[in-house]
């Protein structure tokens, strides 16, 4: 092979061999997430922590929470104690991070999604000091006018908040 040729080529020959040491898929975008919490809540903490264990950059704000679910439209019925945004949406409450990433791929016309309250099971919500028991409850993609739809349920049938 001449060295033109070769040089040509090159390039998709390391294409393919990043393809093949990849797994079959070329190394994802790390996504960066913010989260406005409270600076003294473990839950919001450990749930940082899930996040990054799945693959996110997180920034983190030890205040605005309230402030930030305004601003970014999640109804105050679908609180929690802790707010993110993620690209164009919002991420409300512990969400876990597969639903995250899912919303990421899928790019639904949505504000975001919420997980209201603090259900135990949930990542964040998982310590010691709940032992093994698991609530079920809904991951809800949150619409433009403020319906939601379920995106995810976790344990057992559906719930809805109303």
């Amino acid at each position: 092979m001449k060295k033109r040729s070769f040089l040509q080529i090159f390039p998709a020959f390391v294409a393919g061999a990043q393809l093949v040491l990849s797994g079959g898929t070329f190394a994802k975008t790390r996504h960066i997430l913010e989260v406005w919490k409270d600076p003294e809540c473990g839950c919001c903490k450990d749930w940082v922590k899930h996040l990054e264990g799945s693959g996110f950059d997180v920034r983190v704000h030890d205040s605005g929470n309230s402030s930030a679910r305004v601003r970014l439209g999640i109804p105050v019925k679908l609180g929690s104690c802790h707010t993110a945004q993620v690209g164009d949406y919002a991420v409300e409450g512990h969400v876990p991070a597969r639903d995250i990433q899912r919303l990421l791929a899928e790019r639904p016309k949505a504000i975001g999604l919420a997980v209201p309250g603090m259900p135990v099971g949930s990542p964040g919500m998982g310590g010691s000091i709940y032992g093994k028991r698991k609530a079920a409850y809904d991951v809800l993609l949150v619409k433009a006018d403020g319906s939601t739809s379920i995106f995810k349920s976790y344990f057992s049938k559906s719930l809805t908040v109303s």
